[in-house]
């Protein structure tokens, strides 16, 4: 028969409230008095009811993960890492994936609010509108894009696309295309606002391609109009339109980085696997996917909370930049073939 509660206080010597308390409150129970219950019930095998432990906290310990595409691979060293940082608290994680679809993110948030403690809403495609009016049915905290009145972990795509494109004209790129995510995303915003204003600093001309969906597919679709453009550089919105943008352009005959150079954002695995690894700007999805469990801890009673955590990016730079027509050639590098009229370098 399997161990009880009252099996437990018997072993341990304390009643059986303090072992309730010890499971579902621990911060009211002294630290050498948890440890002797917890060794008692490891030593007997129980495990709470965590059915009947959230009918007298009102907590499940559960908490709700939603993203716009689980299948992007930006998405899993978030899940991975807020699974982990909650178990490490007692909490399980479910996740759910939108399909880059609004009104299933919408259905999803309903649909899970009776069942976990909180949602952890990830790359939103709903207006900040419907997220406030969900924050009423259930704790949100949003992770990559901030919501007025909501706590939310962001990353600075913006600090990421302004440090891309101060890379790509240090090379002497001065005609640079930005290859748009999705419309409505902040995201998307963010890098574009970015880049714009990097790249009339510096005195080149930016070519907006755009809005995409955010996939390899919509990468290699664009790759006629980057060559229309006649630009010697692209960033696009992240590395799996980067990566489909370098496949499309090697099937035309057209080298990167020796005729055109690209640059991705998010630093997934992919950027390194591919050829030339993609020079790329890091996120740090794991980090945010930590700091999101922390937040909804923190602060998932107060509604009201304004809470914010910005995380910092960096380019990483690898082999899918190089030199542009705007560069003067030196030791080591040869000029090439103009891509539909523009010249450009290489490294040798």
């Amino acid at each position: 028969m399997p161990a009880t509660i009252r099996d437990v206080a018997k072993a341990s010597g304390v009643h059986v409230s303090t072992v309730s308390r010890a499971f579902s409150a621990p911060q009211l129970v002294n630290a050498e008095t948890r440890a002797h219950v917890l060794a008692a019930a490891e030593e007997l095998g129980y495990r709470p009811n965590r059915a009947a432990r959230a009918l007298i906290t009102g907590r499940t310990h559960n908490i709700g993960l939603i993203v716009a595409d689980i299948a992007n691979p930006f998405f899993p060293p978030l899940i991975k890492a807020a699974e982990s940082h909650a178990r490490g608290r007692d909490y399980h994680v479910f996740v759910a994936d939108t399909n880059e679809d609004a009104g299933v993110e919408e259905e999803l948030v309903l649909a899970l609010a009776k069942q976990v403690d909180g949602v952890l809403l990830c790359s939103p495609r709903m207006s900040n509108t419907q997220i406030e009016q969900l924050s009423r049915e259930v704790p949100l905290v949003v992770v990559n894009r901030p919501v007025p009145g909501l706590p939310a972990v962001v990353m600075d795509v913006a600090q990421g696309a302004r440090l891309a494109v101060e890379h790509l004209v240090s090379l002497g790129h001065r005609e640079i295309a930005l290859l748009g995510g999705p419309r409505g995303s902040w995201t998307n915003r963010e890098i574009r606002r970015a880049a714009t204003l990097a790249a009339r600093t510096a005195g080149a001309e930016l070519v907006v391609l755009g809005p995409n969906a955010p996939t390899e597919e919509s990468g290699s679709a664009q790759a006629e109009a980057v060559l229309r453009a006649g630009v010697s550089a692209v960033l696009a919105y992240n590395d799996l339109m980067a990566v489909g943008l370098i496949d499309a352009l090697d099937h035309r005959g057209v080298k990167v980085p020796d005729q055109i150079s690209v640059v991705g954002i998010d630093d997934t695995a992919l950027s390194r696997r591919t050829r030339p690894m993609l020079t790329t700007v890091a996120t740090p999805t794991a980090a945010a996917g930590r700091a999101a469990v922390d937040m909804l801890l923190q602060h998932g009673d107060d509604r009201r909370t304004t809470a914010l955590v910005t995380l910092q990016t960096e380019l990483v730079i690898r082999d899918s930049s190089g030199p542009g027509p705007h560069r003067t050639a030196g030791p080591g590098r040869r000029q090439q073939p103009p891509v539909d009229g523009v010249a450009s370098e290489s490294r040798e």
